[in-house]
């Protein structure tokens, strides 16, 4: 038996270091997305796991976009971080102030031997997380932009052409009133308040919404978004809520789940809406461009991204961040994008992936799916239109949150709203750059 037992042994132990020794390399993937998202992201971690061997790619929801963050915060600390991190785009400047817990896309792709061409990667989705030497910083993933959805049905119950001009918000406000009119419980309804109404809008119009280049500049930066142009359309909005014709529902995306029931005739929300929309609206629905202010000299000028962006961090084997550079080579692979942006709405962040959708008749067969894409690149960006770069904007959009329900309640003028939100961000702007210095 001894001696049996001694071939035994050392075959065993063979076979136990051969498995070890072939086991993929494990990466972990943090992300917000559930619902028809969470199903479109697993299905690209399993084509990805099933494409190769040599890395496994293991997706946990964290919650929301500031619980994902959060999530990954306190993981740092805890020395237990992912691999890979979804933050949104208001948490760049957090993710860039965040020393020695991230590790940049461009370190990731050249210290493992990636194949990585940044100019790929469209402009103005680039530029949001690229550094001022131009290094990308993290991979742009879920890019969206905002649009204004239209329930065709529900205009012509109110006897409006379902194809009537809404290009601008005069034009929204007229057609607004004959919605109501018809007794609709919901002509108007929103998601994403501050980053719709407030920062695209000064995009969108070439108006800063605060100074240094809206932070990209420099930390030192101050809010700006309660100058003339702002003001007259928050407060237009608030006479909207005060008639019945602007449906609040939430500071998030609550307003969706109205939109896609059918209660709701317009609805501004990101183009990322048209997975949710496409799969449950019993309704024939359009997208068209964001409405704007007609007057405003240089409108539109071009919107600016939501969404989120893939982020490294640090603590991990260089095996593993060889199994991170494939993951995201993966994501932005040609066939990848183009399916990713065809099934949900946000924008191709390659050109080769926008490129290959309308090569595939995609644009053609579902009109206006190109609107968030031509709204974007229509334009040259500006130094008020290429996006924000705030520190601890998640909480400054709280504030700005509870000033505007303020003005939807009626409890505060669009102006009084206004400056009180930028006085009270600018205190967490100071702290920022206090501990950024």
């Amino acid at each position: 038996m001894k001696k049996c037992l001694s071939i035994i042994l050392p075959v065993s132990a063979s076979i136990l270091w051969s498995a070890s020794a072939l086991a993929a390399a494990e990466v972990q993937f943090w992300h917000a997305f559930t619902g028809r998202l969470g199903e479109l992201v697993a299905e690209q971690v399993a084509t990805f796991n099933e494409s190769q061997s040599d890395y496994e790619v293991v997706a946990t929801h964290k919650g929301n976009y500031s619980e994902t963050l959060n999530a990954g915060i306190a993981a740092f600390r805890a020395k237990e971080q992912p691999h890979v991190l979804m933050v949104f785009e208001v948490g760049t400047a957090t993710m860039m102030g965040a020393k020695g817990a991230i590790k940049p896309v461009h370190e990731v792709m050249a210290d493992a031997g990636a194949e990585f061409d940044p100019d790929a990667y469209i402009g103005s989705v680039k530029g949001y997380y690229t550094s001022t030497e131009g290094d990308m910083l993290s991979l742009p993933f879920n890019s969206s932009t905002p649009v204004l959805w239209v329930n065709k049905d529900a205009l012509k119950a109110a006897g409006v052409d379902p194809e009537v001009d809404l290009s601008t918000w005069q034009k929204v406000g007229e057609v607004l009133d004959k919605v109501k009119a018809s007794g609709s419980s919901c002509p108007l309804t929103t998601a994403w308040q501050s980053w719709i109404h407030l920062e695209n809008l000064s995009a969108y119009h070439n108006v800063p919404f605060a100074t240094k280049d809206n932070g990209f500049a420099g930390v030192d930066t101050e809010l700006a978004f309660n100058s003339e142009l702002q003001v007259a359309h928050i407060q237009a909005m608030g006479e909207w809520a005060k008639d019945g014709k602007f449906f609040y529902a939430g500071r998030r995306n609550e307003g969706g789940a109205n939109f896609r029931a059918g209660e709701c005739a317009l609805f501004t929300e990101s183009s990322a809406g048209y997975a949710g929309i496409s799969s449950e609206a019993q309704f024939e629905f359009a997208v068209r461009p964001l409405p704007y202010w007609e007057g405003t000299e240089g409108a539109p000028q071009n919107t600016i991204i939501g969404g989120a962006s893939l982020w490294v961090m640090t603590g991990h084997e260089d095996e593993e961040y060889k199994g991170v550079a494939a993951f995201l080579n993966f994501l932005s692979s040609e066939d990848i994008q183009a399916k990713w942006h065809q099934d949900t709405g946000y924008l191709p962040i390659t050109t080769a992936a926008g490129e290959k959708t309308k090569a595939d008749g995609f644009y053609d067969a579902n009109p206006g799916t190109d609107i968030a894409v031509i709204q974007m690149t229509a334009k040259e960006p500006t130094a008020n239109s290429k996006g924000l770069r705030l520190g601890s904007f998640d909480q400054i959009r709280g504030i700005i949150d509870e000033e505007l329900e303020a003005v939807w309640s009626g409890d505060k003028d669009a102006q009084t709203a206004m400056d009180s939100a930028v006085e009270r961000g600018n205190k967490l702007l100071r702290r920022f750059e206090q501990a950024n210095k």
